[in-house]
Order: C-alpha cells, then structure tokens, then sequence
C-alpha cells in the first residue's frame, strides 16, 4: 500500500519537515483564524463572543487523559453502574501504525498535520449546510476540537459551545504538538462494546496488538466512533462491513491507498475478521444497552462513555435480577439445551416505564451482544389475535364477547396467489363465542374476525399500540402472528394498552440526564396517546383473563392475582411467546433459537409462561395489586348460548345455557329467546286396537310452527312398570305398536320435541287402552251355538215351556248381549272419556298458549350444545 512500508524514522522525519515548512506562517494563519474568529463574533454581536469565551472552561490536563465517567441510577436513586471507568491500554503516537493513520485521517481529519485547530475550508462548507439544511446540519470539527468537546464541554449543540469549543482548541494547539493530540484522540475515542481507546479495540475485536493490524481492519477501526453501536460487528455485521468500505472509499479519495489495495480489502468480510467477544463485568448489560439506544436516539452528539453524564433511569433491580436469573440454566426453568434463546421485558402498566430487560441466556462467543428482548425480533403468533383481530372487532364493530363466529374448514392468503388451510389441531369447534375463540387461540375466528373488521382499520389499531409494521403488504395471515415481527418489549408496550384503560405509553428507560459541567438538564418526558376506547381495553382484558384460567394460558396462571395474557407460537413451534399483564405490570416472554428454522422441542414450548408465571409472582409480592375495574361504558348482561345476535335468557331456558357477556354500552341486548319456550302438546291422541294385527295403533294433531320445527318422541308402559321410550325423532303423527299382549294394560306418552334444541320439549299427552284376553275375544262364538240349541228346545215345549223358554231364552240372551253391549259400551267409553280428556287438555293449552310470544328461530349451534357436553360452553 502507499505508505505502509515506510519506516517509522522516515515518517517522522517526513512530518518533521512538513513542521518546519509550516513554522514560518505559524503566526500568520493564528492571526487570520483568530480574526475570522473575531468577525464571526462582531457578527454575533461584540461582547457576547467576548462573553462566549470568557465562560470558556480551563484546559485540565488531567480532563484531557482521563474522561469522565456516566453514572446510571435506578428507579429508587441508587448507582447500579458506571460507564467509562474500565481500564484502558494507553499508547502514544509512536505506537500508531501507518495504516491505521492513514485510515483515521482519511475518515475524521484528513488536513488535521495543516490547520491549526480548527479547518477553514470544513467551516465553510459546514455554514452552507446549516443555513441550507438548518443549525447542526452538519459539523466542522477537526480532531483537536473532538479532542476538546470530549474532555471540557457538553455535548449539546448550541452557538456558545461551538465559540468555546474552536477557542479552546485554539489554545490546545498552542499547548501540544500534533502527535500528542493525535494521540489523545485515540486513547479517548469510544469504540463500542466496553472499548475505550484504539489499542484496546484492537485487542476485543481482532485479538492483536497495533502494529499487526491489517488495511482491512484499521479501515474497520476508523469507521467505528462514529456510531460504535450501529457499527457494531457482532450485532450489525452487514453494517459494519458497509461503513468499513466507505472508509477505503475515502482513503482512495484522499490517495492514502490505491483502489487496488481497497478492493482487496473490501473482499473481507467482517465477520471472517472477528475473534470472540469477552465477557464483560458490567451489570444488567441487557438494560444499559437499551439505555444507551434512548440515549443516542434522543439526544444529539452524546457520548454516554465519556461526557460524565448521570443518567436516571427506571431500572427495578429486583425485578431485574430476577429476569436475568430465571434465564440461567439453574434458574427455576428447564431448558433442553444451551441453544435455546428466551428474552422478556418487564414494564410498568400505567405509565410504560421498563423496569428489566433479559436479553437473552448463554451468551458467549461471537454473537454475545445480540439482545433478543430490543433487537431483531420474530413472528408472534397467536399474541397477535388481541391486537389486528377482536381489540378493533371491539372498537370499530362493537362486538360483544358473546359474538357469534364459526370454526370450520377455512383456507386463508399468506402471500399474493397462495393461500393455506387453517391448521386443524383439535378439530374445528363450528359455532362459538367470540370470547371461547379467544380463550381456546382458535385461528379460523381470527382470520375471519381481520376480515369484517379490515386491513387498514386493523392496521391503524396496532399501530396506535406502537406496532410498527415494516413489510409492504398484510396479508390474513397477519390475523394469526404471521408476517411482521415483533420483539418482547414491543409486545409488553402493546399489551400494557388494554391494562391501562386503553392509554397507550411509550415505553422509555431514561428519566433525566445531568451534564458534569452544570448545563440546563434533560428532562425524558414519554410520549401517550389513547389507543382504543376503555371498554375495549376492558372486554379484552375479560377474556384474556379466561385465557389464563381455562384457556390455553393456564401454564402462566398466578391463584389470587389479577392476570391477563395470551399465549402465542408459531408454524412447527419455532417460536413460544406469553404476553401477560396485571394493573401494575406487564411482561412478554419469548422462547426460540432465534433463526425460526429449528422447532422447540416437545414439552418446552410453555417456557414463556413459565417464566411469566415465576417473574410476576417475584415482582408483585409485597405490592398491592388491583383488580380490573370495569367502566361505566360497559355492560354485563345474561345471554342465552348460541343466540345470534345475542338475546335474553327465558325463563325457560336451561341454566347451563345462561352466559354472562360483555357489550359496550348501549348495545346490549333487550330481546328475550323464545328458542326454550315451553312446545305445545299434541292434540286428539287416540289409541285403537287392531284385534287381526294383533297391534295399537297411536294416532294425534299437532299445529306446526314454521319457526319451530319439531319431532315426537313416544313413551309407553305395561301396568305397573316405568314408561320406556319406544321411538323418538318422528316428524309422523301416526304410529303403529305391534305385538301387543291380549289382556295387558297399556299406557301411552307422546311428546313433541324441538328439531333445534332438543332439550325443549312439550308436556307429554297421556292415553291408556287394555287389550281384551282371548276368551273375551271367542264369547260371541259361543253365545251363537248356545241359541241354536234353545231354537230346538222350544218346538218341543209347551206354551208355558216356550214363554218360560222365551223368557230364559230372552234373559239369557239379553244378559249375553248386555254383556257385550256392555263391554262395547266400556270401550267406547274408555275412548270418550280419552277424547274428552284430550279435548280438556287441549283447551286447556290453548288457552295457556293464548299469551305466549311467538316463538323464533335459533341458530345450528344449540344443536351441537346438546349432542356435545364440551362444546356447550363454546356459545
């Protein structure tokens, strides 16, 4: 490369020279930067240049070796860590590499061996971009004057500070050579990852000492300080190897390399360049990194590593620990292996405060710094169907919980052009409750649920939660967690909305800030906004709570705490997430190997309940915990099962069909089901023996109702034994009995039966008939052979014989035929008094029924609520 085999002595003498030559205009370019100096301050108005740098601090030397240290503080005011105090490996200009300089020059100050603190030609393009662009634009400052800024002034950008920040620089040029402040720069400069100074960032990243640094690693190192966190190699390696070829870029620009040395140099990937990251002793790192990205994110020019700031933060330490300690392996949560990754963030309900961070377990090696709880992220699953699918069905369509949906075979768009069966688990549930839907994670609801309610509506919901979606179309699988990715704190963030009454907060770590020199604090104030209407938040809440108790979350479920969650995994169980919450907390916990390609094993997937479970009950002892408390805007009603759209319990109504629902208010319901309403009895029930078919034949009317289909069930009984069901689910109003017993007695049931709900039924119709014995059946033969004999008898008697004969004959006659007249009378007796009853009873009923509403039809799922004791809580 141009100048990498020099010698060192060379060098020197190289710049030696340059010195000399530029000595004897020393005091004539003082003198102009000073006067552009003084005109700059005549046009900000005389004295207040003059008072800018008279508030100039002094140049400490002690400042300019060793920077200040951040203090952070937690929730409670208590120092928990400090940044900037590790120890450093300290060189001198001597110890610089050719390479490495060339790269930092090329990248931060490539006229900094000619100017003399501060860059002319850098200010003026920097005025042109802040009159253009706006104050702050863009800077001008030279090594010195970071050298400067990073030892003696605040970070915050103003006019006062940046007149101070080129005097001072001014005077530290005076004070030191090039090569002392060269170094000063180095062994100041923040390199990420716990690096201060450049030989220390050797060391952590590439394992080497100075001297053996490679083109592509110092171009690497020089792009670093610039942002050490977005740059950083082991998180953000596509990053670093970007800023790591614009940095040759700018060496070939500025003719420190020849572009075939840097396109050598970009063929190396930076992860091939990597050894493994250290360990560092640093508490609650996973937190503090989260700290630092508010940090950076909204404050401008901060260094947290070297401006001496005391940060307040919102750090719990006990809930913190706890956090951290649950993910080791001897923790209190089984984990299969070491690879598997978990994270969760903990943050308060009420205001969104982040009280601890877990960013992931066995982190070592290479990817040690990547934080599952902040970074990347992954598919939610089905944590998601409170957020797209039944939250906006609640605020926009103004469901109840009770609303009616049906589980059944469904195919569903995951991509243009291509659509997939819901997965079918248990067995599609057909028609059920909004809130059993929920509570048992069924997806075909969901997806439907997406669709009434609509894409854009469902969108601007989520996001109101915070949800930020990134890819450029939604599809229906959105409804069940497909698509976007989300991480544990911005699903803590999401969730907190329903425990808060529907007030979303942004979740925030930092607090204030305090600047070593005494400037005006920072104080964080988080941004709020109200997401959904607090009955929503409400009725969500309500059925999440059944989701702990006897949904599919009872792995997270805490006896005598107020919980709310949902349970969430994804395709072939790559990811396992619970997101739970109470009126003063709410976690996410996730469990996965972090590149959804390899599934939880069998039996881990409820880790994030676990852990919920166990991290909850730690942070809630010793802390009063409320209960949701339910709005006036909402309002509890009893529902009958099944009913669509919701109606009133009757009275007659089964108590096992009686829900208790949530509607928003002003919707709930004021009509009453008649679906349980008491049938009508069939009419004219009759009972006829067929003597040659040896067989009763039953006979009745019923006045069918198109709205209430039904069917006859008919019971009979011997004398003397309980009633027996013969036949039932007829629609026939006739049947035939065969086989009867001459001589028995039987009595006969009829009742009418609802096609739909089959546990309404009518009074039954009673009716009795006895089978006549079979000598009552061959009487009349022998009456006939009896009178002939009498016929012969009476020629041969006399007149008295023959009236006495007459008159037995006649007695015996009648006395016969009064028996049968009179059996026939009994008979048709029976059959009156049958037929008056029927017609009393009938009247009767008439009469009753007279008052009764009209009866209404009732929806297929009562059905299934009567075959299927399982299913009857579905409604």
């Amino acid at each position: 490369m141009a100048e990498n085999s020099q010698s060192r002595a060379a060098r020197k003498k190289q710049q030696k020279q340059s010195k000399q030559s530029g000595k004897k205009s020393v005091f004539k370019r003082i003198f102009t930067t000073l006067l552009i100096i003084g005109l700059v301050g005549a046009l900000l108005g005389g004295g207040l240049f003059v008072y800018y740098v008279q508030g100039a601090p002094n140049l400490d030397e002690a400042k300019l070796s060793d920077p200040y240290s951040t203090k952070l503080y937690d929730v409670n005011g208590d120092l928990f860590a400090e940044l900037g105090t590790q120890k450093r490996t300290k060189i001198t200009y001597e110890d610089v590499p050719q390479v490495l300089e060339n790269a930092v020059l090329a990248t931060e100050d490539v006229r900094f061996f000619d100017h003399f603190g501060i860059d002319l030609q850098r200010i003026g393009g920097a005025i042109y971009a802040n009159i253009t662009e706006g104050f702050g634009a863009q800077g001008a400052s030279t090594i010195t004057q970071q050298v400067v800024k990073r030892s003696f002034l605040s970070p915050k950008k103003s006019i006062e500070r940046k007149v101070q920040e080129q005097w001072l620089a001014l005077k530290l040029e005076q004070k030191y050579s090039k090569e002392q402040i060269f170094s000063m720069y180095l062994n100041k400069i923040y390199y990420g990852n716990n690096a201060y100074g450049v030989a220390s960032a050797a060391k952590l990243y590439f394992n080497k000492d100075l001297n053996e640094l490679t083109l592509p690693e110092a171009a690497l190192l020089a792009g670093l300080p610039q942002r050490p966190s977005a740059y950083n190699p082991y998180k953000n390696p596509d990053l670093a190897q970007e800023r790591k070829n614009v940095v040759l870029d700018l060496m070939v620009q500025h003719e420190k390399i020849t572009e075939a040395e840097a396109k050598e140099a970009k063929s190396v990937k930076v992860q091939s360049m990597l050894s493994e990251k250290t360990e560092t002793n640093i508490p609650y790192d996973a937190f503090i990194e989260q700290v630092l990205k508010e940090i950076q994110g909204k404050v401008d020019d901060v260094n947290v590593y070297e401006d001496g700031l005391k940060v307040y933060t919102t750090l719990d330490p006990k809930a913190q620990q706890k956090a951290e300690q649950l993910l080791d392996d001897n923790g209190g949560i089984s984990f299969p292996d070491k690879e598997l990754q978990a994270a969760a963030a903990v943050i308060d309900t009420k205001s969104g405060a982040i009280r601890a961070i877990a960013g992931g377990r066995n982190t070592e090696g290479i990817n040690a710094t990547f934080n599952y709880a902040i970074d990347g992220g992954s598919q939610p699953g089905s944590t998601f169907k409170p957020i797209l699918d039944y939250g906006p069905a609640i605020e926009y369509l103004k469901w109840s919980t009770h609303h009616q949906l049906v589980d059944e075979e469904y195919y569903y768009q995951t991509e243009p052009d291509k659509q997939v069966r819901t997965p079918y688990t248990s067995g599609y549930k057909g028609q059920v409750s909004m809130r059993y839907a929920l509570e048992k994670s069924l997806n075909v609801p969901a997806v439907k649920t997406l669709n009434e309610v609509g894409f854009d509506k469902a969108q601007s919901f989520a996001e109101g939660l915070g949800i930020e979606f990134t890819k450029p179309s939604f599809y229906e699988t959105n409804a069940i967690g497909g698509g976007e990715e989300v991480t544990p704190l911005e699903l803590a963030e999401a969730y907190s909305a329903f425990g808060n009454e529907g007030v979303h907060n942004e979740s925030y770590s930092v607090t204030r800030i305090e600047f070593q020199d005494g400037s005006e604090p920072i104080e964080f104030k988080t941004k709020s906004n109200v997401a959904m209407n607090d009955s929503t938040a409400y009725m969500v809440t309500d059925m999440l709570r059944d989701v702990v108790t006897s949904g599919t979350g009872t792995a997270a479920n805490i006896p005598g705490l107020p919980v709310a969650g949902k349970t969430g995994t994804t395709n072939d169980d790559t990811n396992s997430w619970f997101a739970g919450y109470t009126t003063n907390y709410t976690i996410a916990a996730w469990a996965g190997y972090g590149n959804n390609k390899r599934s939880i094993p069998k039996g881990y997937t409820n880790i994030p309940h676990n852990y919920f479970r166990q991290l909850m009950t730690h942070i809630s002892q010793g802390v009063e915990t409320a209960d949701f408390k339910k709005p006036s805007s909402v309002v509890e009603s009893k529902v009958e099962a099944g009913t669509s759209p919701a109606k009133l319990p009757s009275e007659y109504t089964p108590s096992n069909l009686i829900r208790y629902e949530l509607f928003v208010k002003g919707t709930e319901p004021t009509n009453r089901s008649q679906a349980y309403d008491q049938l009508n009895p069939v009419e004219g029930l009759q009972a006829n023996y067929d003597q040659g078919k040896q067989s009763i034949t039953l006979s009745w009317k019923y006045k069918q109702d198109e709205k209430r289909p039904v069917t006859f069930t008919v019971k009979g009984a011997t004398r003397g034994q309980s009633p027996q069901t013969i036949t039932e689910g007829i629609k026939e109003t006739k049947i035939q009995i065969p086989n009867v017993q001459p001589g028995e007695a039987y009595s006969f049931e009829v009742f009418a039966v609802s096609e739909r709900n089959g546990a309404n039924t009518s009074s039954p119709k009673p009716v009795q008939i006895e089978v006549p014995k079979k000598e009552d059946e061959n009487v009349d033969d022998l009456l006939d052979g009896e009178e002939e004999n009498e016929e012969k008898n009476q020629n041969e008697n006399d007149q008295n014989e023959n009236n006495n004969g007459n008159n037995n004959g006649n007695g015996n006659n009648q006395g016969n035929n009064g028996n049968g007249n009179n059996q026939d009378n009994n008979d048709a007796g029976n059959d009156n008094n049958n037929q008056d009853n029927d017609s009393n009873q009938d009247q009767e009923q008439e009469d009753n029924t007279d008052d009764q509403p009209d009866s209404e039809d009732q929806s297929s799922g009562d059905t299934n609520e009567e075959e299927n004791d399982s299913e009857e809580n579905n409604n």
